[in-house]
């Protein structure tokens, strides 16, 4: 474990367009003329949506991606709704999605599911028995035999565990019953730093593709072992691209040390970076209690008092060493923060005001939509923020013209509000990072000793990691 991969080493990162990506470039007929118009509106949508949500939003390995021909993309599922609306707006090219069934007889969800060209997948625990899927396969070999990309979560369910569920066999038996020779299977990781919270970050990670050997005619039923191998090998691609632990606390230790480990490095990580370091330190966690747990303990109990004394200080592990911070540098990033957040001030507080009722309806309505269930809390949250924000920007433009003018109206609703909406985020998130460089030079200044030998111990601890890495590897 070095630290960050040399960028020569690094796959393709990109910054994700507002909107997702273009609908199948088949001219369309009448009949299809609506559902495309509706998968067009909510591509803009759900892509602006996204852009909200999660602060940093990055794609590793798109040259693994086939720019023609039939692809089916496999996914890990952690984060409901979201995971296909991330797939649908970012894959470099159009995807039809094997949805599970009640999503189709969902009011709204179901006009938008079938806009996306997407097949209904029926599954036990939904209809109360037995099930057929035997035209759900059909239609999806239909698309992937006429070039077309399809993508389905083998797992059948999404979930917040800390491993893939036992996969089934539904991709397997599509892919082989196409009788394809140049079909490709690409794994597709989905990872969210802290899935449920808003301007958290999110990465989509394409692994290396499978090629499916055909072993039979188009529509056969292919033989049980075939699709077991193909199975056993999905999960295998799946794994590679995926954080996998034994449970939630050693998922929960390794995001920890990786802050610790990230923070005190003079390097920027990339969200990429940072989730493989976090596949290598769950490895490496595994290694170690097999070979040297007494040392691994030792470590373990570094990091908890570490993170006690930052607690203790309203710090987190991202603090500037002592060596970082000068009075002049600290005075020209005050000022420099100052004349920013001032000139921002008067909207950001007229789009707090308008914007914090609905920001807050949408937290309480996911609290209570998904309860227990940590991986509908963001779909919960970005589907009412889509309503929510548009009927406040409605309700002001509406008050605004009624005591001015429909001109005044149309121009708060269309631009003043959302542009208030932008100011607000972007001045509270400065206003958060002003606030920590302040705290920072205020320990500085009153306890320079104890915030240098924090400093000192991160280091420490990432030595202690990166040795411990040398001894396992």
């Amino acid at each position: 474990m070095r630290g960050p991969s040399p960028a020569s080493a690094r796959l393709a990162v990109r910054e994700p367009r507002v909107g997702c990506s273009a609908a199948d470039h088949r001219p369309p007929g009448r009949a299809g003329i609506l559902p495309r118009v509706l998968r067009r509106i909510v591509e803009q949508v759900f892509g602006l949506a996204l852009r909200v949500f999660f602060r940093r939003i990055e794609l590793e390995g798109l040259d693994r991606v086939p720019a023609a021909g039939p692809v089916m993309f496999v996914l890990n599922h952690p984060n409901a709704l979201i995971d296909p609306a991330f797939l649908l707006c970012l894959a470099p090219r159009p995807v039809a999605f094997l949805a599970k069934a009640p999503l189709f007889r969902t009011p709204v969800l179901g006009l938008i599911v079938r806009a996306f060209d997407s097949i209904p997948v029926h599954r036990k625990q939904d209809e109360g028995g037995a099930v057929d899927n035997r035209d759900t396969f059909r239609k999806a070999r239909e698309l992937l035999l006429r070039g077309r990309a399809v993508a389905i979560f083998p797992e059948g369910t999404s979930h917040s565990d800390p491993q893939l569920k036992p996969l089934k066999t539904g991709a397997a038996r599509i892919a082989l019953g196409t009788g394809l020779a140049d079909l490709t299977i690409v794994p597709a990781g989905l990872y969210y730093s802290a899935k449920a919270s808003f301007r958290s970050d999110a990465l989509v990670y394409f692994g290396d593709p499978l090629r499916v050997a055909p072993v039979g005619s188009v529509g056969d039923e292919p033989p049980p072992d075939a699709v077991a191998a193909l199975t056993r090998e999905i999960d295998a691609a799946l794994r590679a691209v995926t954080l996998q632990a034994e449970d939630i606390e050693l998922l929960r230790l390794v995001e920890r040390v990786g802050r610790i480990f990230t923070a005190a490095s003079d390097e920027a990580w990339t969200v990429a970076e940072a989730f493989d370091l976090r596949r290598r330190l769950a490895a490496g966690h595994a290694a170690l209690r097999a070979r040297d747990p007494a040392r691994l303990d030792a470590l373990l109990a570094r990091v908890r008092r570490y993170e006690r004394d930052l607690a203790e200080l309203g710090l987190g592990p991202e603090h500037l060493a002592p060596r970082h911070i000068t009075f002049a540098g600290s005075l020209r990033y005050a000022l420099r923060s100052a004349f920013t957040l001032g000139l921002v001030l008067p909207l950001a507080l007229a789009g707090t005001l308008l914007h914090y009722p609905s920001y807050r309806a949408s937290g309480m309505l996911a609290a209570r939509v998904a309860g227990e269930y940590e991986d509908m809390v963001a779909t919960v949250k970005v589907l009412a923020a889509t309503l929510f924000f548009p009927l406040t920007w409605l309700l002001a433009g509406l008050a605004a013209g009624h005591v001015f003018s429909a001109s005044a109206g149309l121009l708060v609703g269309l631009l003043v509000a959302p542009a208030s909406g932008y100011a607000a985020l972007h001045f509270w998130e400065r206003f958060a990072s002003v606030a920590a460089a302040a705290r920072g030079l205020l320990l500085f200044l009153t306890r320079k000793r104890l915030l240098a030998r924090l400093a000192d111990e991160r280091q420490a601890i990432r030595a202690e990691i990166l040795a411990l890495a040398d001894l396992v590897s």
